[in-house]
């Protein structure tokens, strides 16, 4: 008892005690390589509107419609909120309360029946009136850390939430630059494939008057109108791709298909970017991922709860103090100087038996702090992942388009061939039909290339949680 006695008077001097284990990093993220793979110079981050890297006034206006109307970053901003106010909620139990009362009563009762009821003189009834005014004060002394590590809690639980927000809102406009991209590609498709339609029809027209006139054979005229109908059966396809990449933008902004028309009815033109992902970019730039980083808050979270169980095992210290006036009548009420009345407690409260329910809360929240240090290692070890195969698959994604992009330059020369061919009489117009043919193809796989560029680069902003930049002084250095 006089170690506690002086443990509690150590408390109570010292502000508070917290029995919360010390912050502890999981052994999975102590590992973290120090960059990412096939980088050796220094790198800084920076969250920033990245999408305006495109060049697309319709693109960034639809954007920055998302974020402002989507729901899921309605309910994301409204979890924040409502986590913030439990932060709050928490606070108070810091602050002593304070209540005030006014009561009146008023009783009227008679005298027979009474133990004085047949004394002379006595009165028939009694009445009595009574008027109060008061203020009552309690606190409690946080001698262990409880409420502050209750606090703590919810403060780590508020800006998780926070981070969840953030994580919404740059799902939410990647998600908005994916569906822009499928839509942009499925009307060059559509168009294209039109224009290949009517191409293999006329091809088609012409090798069914040589088949006629013996100057080809049944073969490739069959080989022709399967083209033809291939290319045909291909259009409903890109048509319902249109009309599915629409519909997901049209709910990211919260909005229906049809009010799409007039945002997408300018020419839709984003520009391609190529720059390489700067080398040197630290792999610490996780912990600015806002998945990684609610992660790690809710591990806080978790920490300061066991401390917060922890200190219930120990006394508390309440104090509760109450003044206010009585009188027989609203006038004595006011009278302050005779009829005030103070009341003044403190109160130390142990548990001594609980049925082991401290205890079990103890096990409880130390096994979701292990769960929390699991899943801040996950996240980290994913994020990692993600991070490294999407600046992989963004470099493989910009040497396809370089291959491809060659290729429709050589196609592009073979159909200018035939077409000088033809209009000097020495080439023939199915040779040129064959060559338009072929350029369309590689038109087609070239926009599917720029899309998939595109989605590259969107991983890997996604992935590093928004965009990069190089440090003055770095830049300074390699300059040099």
């Amino acid at each position: 008892m006089k170690r506690l006695t002086a443990l509690v008077l150590f408390a109570a001097l010292g502000g508070c005690v917290s029995l919360a284990p010390e912050p502890e990093v999981p052994a999975v993220v102590a590992d973290l390589p120090p960059a990412f793979p096939d980088t050796d110079t220094p790198g800084d981050y920076r969250p920033a509107a990245w999408w305006t890297g495109f060049e697309d006034p319709v693109l960034d206006t639809l954007v920055a419609d998302a974020l402002d109307a989507n729901l899921d970053i309605v309910q994301a901003a409204a979890r924040a909120e409502r986590a913030a106010a439990q932060a709050r909620v928490a606070r108070a139990g810091l602050l002593p309360s304070l209540e005030g009362s006014a009561g009146a009563s008023y009783s009227d009762t008679p005298v027979s029946g009474g133990a004085f009821a047949n004394f002379p003189g006595a009165p028939s009834r009694i009445v009595n009136e009574t008027y109060s005014l008061g203020l009552a004060a309690a606190y409690e002394l946080d001698l262990f850390g409880r409420v502050r590590n209750d606090l703590g809690a919810a403060r780590s639980d508020a800006v998780a939430a926070e981070y969840d927000l953030r994580a919404v809102r740059l799902a939410t406009a990647a998600e908005v630059i994916s569906a822009y991209f499928d839509i942009v590609d499925a009307r060059f498709q559509i168009e294209n494939t039109l224009q290949s339609v009517d191409i293999l029809a006329e091809r088609t027209d012409r090798t069914e008057e040589r088949y006629l006139r013996g100057l080809a054979q049944s073969f490739e005229l069959y080989q022709v109108r399967e083209q033809l109908r291939a290319a045909e059966a291909s259009l409903p396809a890109r048509e319902v791709a249109l009309t599915s990449a629409e519909g997901r933008l049209a709910t990211l902004l919260a909005q229906y298909p049809e009010t799409l028309s007039e945002a997408l009815r300018r020419p839709l033109k984003p520009e391609l970017v190529f720059d390489p992902v700067p080398a040197g970019l630290p792999a610490e730039l996780l912990a600015q991922r806002p998945d990684v980083a609610a992660s790690w808050q809710r591990l806080e979270a978790a920490r300061q709860r066991i401390g917060a169980r922890r200190a219930e095992r120990f006394p508390a210290l309440r104090l509760s103090a109450s003044t206010g006036t009585q009188g027989a009548s609203p006038v004595d009420v006011v009278d302050v100087g005779q009829n005030w009345l103070l009341s003044l407690g403190a109160n130390l409260v142990a548990p001594i038996f609980d049925g082991g329910r401290i205890s079990a809360q103890v096990a409880a929240v130390r096994a979701a702090y292990d769960e929390a240090a699991a899943a801040y290692g996950q996240s980290v070890l994913t994020a990692y992942r993600e991070a490294t195969v999407a600046i992989e698959t963004y470099e493989e994604q910009r040497q396809r388009y370089r291959l491809i992009a060659a290729q429709a330059t050589e196609a592009q020369a073979a159909l200018d061939l035939q077409a000088r061919r033809f209009n000097s009489g020495v080439g023939d117009y199915v040779g040129y039909l064959d060559a338009l043919r072929s350029y369309t193809q590689v038109e087609s796989s070239l926009s599917a290339a720029g899309r998939d560029v595109a989605l590259a680069r969107l991983g890997v902003h996604r992935a590093l949680g928004g965009d990069w930049f190089l440090r003055p002084e770095f830049e300074e250095e390699t300059s040099e």
